[in-house]
């Protein structure tokens, strides 16, 4: 039985990802390994991210302007972790808003150039009816 699945993200600067995760995404530091950092995870709501100490693989070109995402998170109330992440100085490549597939998303770029998004499900609500509706029955 898979219990979770944890990224393992590379980064050349340990302690400013760390940081970053920490001040700005509201994760804690579960460990880090060795001194200076050579391996760290955090964990945010039982949700964990391990960072490598390691080069990142060379980005797509288009990685920005395609939005080619390096994770998605499922989370409760987007809304609210979009004010709190604003609050926090964040910054969005998308704005929060309504996808097409039902969701409620915005996506954010991290200290060291990743994607995350981050969204919650929408409750489709069927059509309700209006003043000329209702007059025509």
């Amino acid at each position: 039985m898979i219990r979770q699945i944890a990224p393992e993200f590379f980064t050349t600067d340990i302690p400013r990802t760390l940081a970053y995760y920490q001040d700005k995404l509201g994760f804690e530091c579960q460990g880090t390994w060795q001194d200076p950092p050579i391996y760290a995870i955090v964990a945010r709501d039982q949700h964990a991210i391990h960072f490598r100490c390691a080069e990142p693989p060379t980005a797509n070109p288009d990685k920005y302007e395609d939005e080619l995402l390096d994770a998605y998170f499922s989370v409760e109330d987007a809304d609210a972790l979009h004010a709190e992440y604003a609050a926090n100085g964040v910054e969005f490549t998308r704005e929060l808003g309504d996808m097409p597939w039902h969701a409620r998303e915005f996506v954010v770029k991290d200290c060291d150039g990743r994607l995350l998004a981050f969204g919650s499900s929408v409750q489709i609500i069927g059509p309700t009816k209006t003043a000329s509706t209702e007059e025509s029955l």
